[in-house]
């Protein structure tokens, strides 16, 4: 992802996330033995994705939004601050070629901002390519971003899941709290964008998949061999 490549020229020290010392894939971060960059899916049309990324994620071996960027060929990506905004992110959400829609569970935000069907989604984006707006950190970083004062005039979708995040990467506070790419699979499906949602999902079992095998003590399969 563009963004990564740009933090870590501008970075004063070195990112040490945790299995450091492991020799990644430069393109996927994935352990070199497990690396899924032959998984990577053709470039998907149809809708576009503007991550807001929370101060650190764009190093994480374990962050999801990249393989959004892997899968969505107009993709975007914004590191967010507290009292600054980039100007490039505010001309791509006054862009009119774009609908800008940010995605939140409902409970956060007024009434009147909300998008509830995928009529209502296709009532607002008018011809226009969907602009998926993404708050990308954990919970309590996401409810920080959601207050930024530029977000405050965008439409929001919620995604209310039927099961549990199969992520297990990391601890989410929430039963059905997804992960980045899991919440994209979801706005894929409600966009009425079914073949990119199933390469994004696809793509998101590979790496989860991959993952895993470095971390047999989050793998349930291997728990129930041992």
């Amino acid at each position: 992802m563009a963004l990564r490549e740009r933090e870590l020229l501008a970075s004063k020290r070195v990112f040490l996330a945790r299995g450091a010392k492991l020799k990644r894939c430069p393109a996927c971060l994935l352990a070199e033995a497990h690396c899924i960059c032959a998984a990577k899916p053709e470039p998907q049309q149809g809708a576009a994705f503007c991550l807001l990324m929370y101060k650190g994620e764009a190093y994480k071996p374990s962050n999801t939004g990249r393989l959004i960027a892997d899968v969505m060929a107009d993709n975007h990506a914004f590191l967010w601050q507290r009292t600054e905004v980039a100007p490039d992110l505010l001309a791509l959400l006054a862009n009119p070629a774009y609908a800008p829609v940010l995605i939140f569970p409902h409970e956060y935000v007024e009434p009147a901002r909300c998008i509830y069907t995928s009529t209502q989604l296709a009532n607002h984006t008018d011809g226009k390519t969907p602009l998926f707006v993404l708050l990308d950190g954990t919970w309590r970083e996401a409810k920080k971003m959601l207050k930024s004062p530029y977000l405050q005039s965008l439409p929001v979708l919620g995604i209310a899941p039927e099961q549990a995040s199969d992520y297990r990467l990391r601890e989410a506070a929430h039963l059905h709290q997804l992960c980045t790419a899991e919440v994209a699979i979801e706005v894929l499906h409600l966009a009425a964008l079914p073949e990119a949602s199933t390469a994004l999902q696809q793509y998101f079992r590979a790496f989860r998949a991959a993952y895993l095998k470095t971390k047999p003590h989050l793998d349930p399969d291997k728990q129930k061999a041992s």
